[in-house]
């Protein structure tokens, strides 16, 4: 990141750009992706910047691993599903972050290495409105406060 590219997460960290935050500490923030995978999809960040995910400092990184395995109780208890993914791709944003998606299908998260088709194109995911945002991160805040975190 270069003073002439301002970093996206740090401006949400700070406040200075709005995001649907579902859960906050004062070091890190959990809100839903924009562009989700699955309904519920969030995004944890440090709101100090690090760039990938092994320049946080191992508290850091330990509390957003806690975050994720809190959301995933509530969304486990919201969704219904069995499982949710926890992952740091780091391939779109320069600042450390971790997903956490409620699967509800094996190709929710996935590799090429389990893709036949090799030559796959990729798009973003569809943006979400602020309504749908706003009712997600409503029932996942709910389901937080109920104990399912």
């Amino acid at each position: 990141m270069s003073p002439e590219t301002p970093c996206l997460f740090c401006a949400i960290g700070k406040g200075s750009i709005p995001a649907t935050i579902v859960h906050e500490t004062p070091d890190l923030l959990a809100f839903l992706d924009v562009r989700p995978i699955r309904p519920g999809h969030v995004l944890i960040i440090p709101r100090k910047h690090y760039p990938y995910f092994d320049d946080l400092p191992a508290d850091l990184a330990t509390g957003i691993l806690q975050s994720g395995q809190v959301l995933a109780r509530a969304m486990k208890a919201h969704y219904g599903c069995e499982r949710v993914g926890f992952v740091f791709t780091g391939t779109d944003i320069d600042h450390a972050h971790a997903h956490v998606v409620p699967l509800f299908s094996a190709k929710d998260i996935t590799s090429i290495q389990y893709m036949e088709q090799k030559d796959v194109t990729f798009r973003p995911a569809p943006q979400s409105s602020r309504e749908d945002l706003a009712k997600e991160a409503a029932a996942l805040r709910a389901a937080l406060a109920q104990g399912a975190g």
